[in-house]
């Protein structure tokens, strides 16, 4: 059974309104048949945060934004995927916590993202939790999909503990950086998961100007189904990028080229 992938590449919205913004995809996301809506890392701001901010703005799993989220997800009768700031009881710094919803506005899954990027000029540890676990796949009607997060995109056990699983798709909200060679090794390491896990892998990249856009769908022989622009190449780079996701797909690659049945974890050094 096939379904339609949408990719809401959203940057900040203008008016700093981010639940119109949601609604606004969300909408155009129902026009076009879409079956699973994701939205990028970085969601909840309505513009670039400082840790204090971080920490202010931050609300738990039933708070307003969440819940008016899960509300628009089942209006427009949508699977959704989005990112916010989850109250930590036991810190100040919350959670990078993907939320994956139903279209009843139920939610079905979440992961805290675990690996916290501190590099270069960046240090996500001081405004975030890291999480303490990967997350496990999500059965929908139409299929199932596991989530992760930005920098979890370098650390390759990530996506194959949730194809082990029994992902179709791996879906990664990021706000991947801008910088030098960082395009490539974001189109790179997203084709490079899905054909080492010959599974369906998405990428959709937060499109402010400091980032670099690029929302991808590759195929499990790492084929480029859809793509959105790269930010750097207009002012604004906002799109939904829709792709079909065939299953069937993957059965054909996994026949072809049968890693999974050769794959001898017994002779791999656990590090």
């Amino acid at each position: 059974m096939s379904f339609m992938l949408g990719l809401a590449q959203s940057g900040f919205p203008a008016d700093g309104n981010v639940l119109g913004m949601v609604e606004s995809y969300a909408a155009a996301a129902q026009e076009a048949g879409v079956d699973l809506l994701v939205f990028p890392e970085n969601l909840m701001a309505p513009r670039l945060l400082d840790a204090a901010e971080h920490m202010r703005l931050a609300e738990p799993l039933d708070g307003p934004f969440c819940t008016a989220v899960r509300a628009c997800a089942k209006r427009h009768g949508l699977w959704m995927v989005f990112t916010m700031m989850e109250a930590n009881p036991a810190d100040m710094r919350p959670f990078n916590t993907a939320v994956a919803c139903d279209d009843t506005g139920a939610v079905r899954s979440t992961y805290r993202k675990c690996h916290l990027y501190d590099a270069h000029t960046v240090k996500e540890s001081d405004r975030m939790s890291a999480g303490d676990a990967l997350g496990t796949p999500i059965v929908a009607p139409f299929g199932t999909f596991g989530m992760a997060i930005c920098y979890d995109l370098r650390f390759p056990e990530v996506a194959r503990s949730l194809a082990l699983g029994g992902c179709d798709l791996i879906v990664f909200p990021s706000a991947w950086h801008d910088g030098p060679h960082k395009a490539r090794h974001w189109q790179t390491l997203l084709a490079a998961r899905a054909i080492e896990n010959e599974c369906f892998v998405a990428g959709v990249c937060h499109a402010g100007s400091r980032y670099v856009g690029l929302s991808t769908v590759y195929g499990p022989l790492g084929q480029t189904l859809a793509q959105g622009s790269a930010t750097s190449e207009r002012e604004e780079a906002e799109a939904l990028v829709v792709a079909r996701i065939d299953p069937a797909q993957i059965a054909a690659a996994r026949e072809a080229m049968p890693v999974f049945e050769h794959r001898r974890p017994e002779t791999y050094r656990t590090c």
